[in-house]
């Protein structure tokens, strides 16, 4: 059939599951302290398609919102440091859902989240917005020391220029700013929250 690779059985003897988003940041980010010490930073970012309506010429938009949830103590820090509403960021994960409790007494409820855990996730600053994620290049870091961490009625599953990467279990050096929009590079809440988010674009 056209369209339809055709993979031998040894290449489909095990699976994948990745998600890659490119889209803007629609609020902070926001970071969390369990009572064992570990932390988990949450973002809400937008992604949208835009099209011609072919019967009367008028331009769609729709935007989808996605809920990342990121464990690992180098990204938090690098997220608090250099994220900030409207940033656009390249994120890398893996789809994940957890199960929350009602406090109130009501049905459970599920959240699906794109996590990023030590050695499976990354980040890429793609504009300058993010404050001192401005200018630099090149350097290649590495985030290590993550650990997964669970909470209260669930466990989470959880531009241009030059990029700057974290990936691995060697300690990131500090980024520098500069002059110049430069990308920043980094590899390593519950989600599901409020979806009234303004669109950052």
């Amino acid at each position: 059939m056209s369209g339809v690779r055709q993979f031998s059985e040894d290449k489909m003897a095990g699976s994948v599951n990745k998600v890659i988003l490119i889209g803007n940041l629609g609020r902070d980010p926001e970071v969390r302290t369990f009572q064992n010490g570990g932390r988990v930073c949450n973002l809400r970012i937008a992604t949208s398609e835009t099209w011609r309506d072919k019967a009367t010429g008028e331009r769609k938009e729709r935007t989808e919102w996605h809920s990342v949830v990121i464990f690992n103590e180098n990204l938090l820090r690098v997220a608090e440091q250099y994220l900030r509403k409207g940033t656009k960021v390249y994120i890398e994960g893996q789809l994940e859902t957890r199960k929350a409790s009602d406090q109130s007494g009501g049905p459970e409820r599920y959240f699906t989240e794109v996590v990023l855990r030590q050695f499976r996730g990354e980040l890429t600053i793609l504009d300058s917005r993010g404050g001192g994620a401005e200018g630099g290049s090149g350097d290649d870091y590495s985030a290590g020391g993550g650990s997964d961490f669970g909470s209260g009625g669930g466990n989470f599953a959880g531009s241009s220029g030059g990029g700057r990467s974290f990936g691995g279990d060697r300690k990131p050096a500090p980024v520098s700013g500069g002059a110049g929009g430069g990308g920043g590079k980094f590899g390593g809440g519950s989600g599901g929250g409020d979806l009234d988010d303004e669109i950052p674009f």
